[in-house]
């Protein structure tokens, strides 16, 4: 029986990666520091799981000589960075990726429970449902952030508090993640997962996922088929959802490796 829908953030509610990235650079430029973080250098960034310590793997590889004094000034970099998130995500009014808010709207109508489960900080999940979503319909019961969890994914430590907090188990719910890292993260927490690319996530091999797709699509753009299970009309619908999700053994098959796009 599904009765809950588990959503990543970045990457699967909405296409905010690189608005971290010039967030990041924002922060940089604020300080007075002469780095600044391309495209291809932040993709290889985002193998670090979550913004602090993404930060701090940067410090160790690049500028090891300086690491102490700029581990010091870390905070105040984050926390620069944060602020600076939330003005693009307003000036820019980011919205969510084809298909969520669809299938969020269909699964509050049928009355499943709803929950993100995150490595970035709260505030920033904030700030991008309060673009979306009217300040008194937030749709989700349960944030999970990256702050509360002990470890970040692909430890499941993010999809368990999500878990606790809806209080079912993970065989009655399905995860959403559009990376290597989140898939492991909800598979260690016994999530079956539904895959979609994005735009730093092109790459990732999407091993575990028992469906992989563009997107969740719509019906008048539907979305690009990867591997594994195919939606009826190129969309993920709740309805289709259910019927998938009732032919799924918690730990078994089809979790087949899937590997990269083709």
């Amino acid at each position: 029986m599904l009765r809950a829908l588990i959503f990543d953030v970045d990457g699967t509610l909405a296409e905010t990666e690189d608005l971290h990235r010039q967030a990041f650079n924002r922060a940089f430029a604020e300080l007075g520091l002469p780095w600044r973080w391309d495209e291809a250098l932040y993709a290889d960034l985002l193998t670090v799981m979550g913004g602090k310590e993404r930060l701090a793997h940067y410090i160790d590889t690049r500028h090891a000589a300086e690491a102490e004094a700029l581990h010091a000034l870390a905070p105040e970099i984050h926390a620069r960075k944060t602020r600076a998130y939330g003005e693009l995500v307003a000036e820019s009014g980011l919205p969510l990726r084809p298909g969520i808010a669809r299938l969020i709207a269909e699964a509050r109508a049928a009355g499943l429970r709803l929950a993100v489960a995150t490595t970035t900080s709260r505030p920033n999940v904030d700030r991008l449902l309060a673009a979306n979503f009217p300040p008194d319909a937030a749709p989700f019961d349960v944030i999970a952030a990256g702050d509360e969890a002990n470890r970040k994914k692909p430890a499941p430590d993010v999809f368990l508090l999500a878990l606790a907090g809806l209080d079912i188990p993970a065989s009655e719910a399905v995860a959403f993640e559009d990376s290597a890292a989140g898939i492991s993260s909800a598979r260690a927490a016994g999530l079956p997962v539904l895959a979609t690319r994005s735009r730093y996530t092109e790459s990732h091999p999407l091993d575990g996922a028992f469906s992989a797709v563009s997107d969740l699509g719509e019906p008048e753009r539907p979305h690009r088929h990867i591997a594994g299970v195919e939606w009826p009309g190129g969309v993920v619908d709740l309805a289709n959802l259910i019927r998938v999700h009732a032919t799924l053994d918690d730990q078994s098959t089809p979790f087949q490796a899937m590997g990269t796009s083709r």
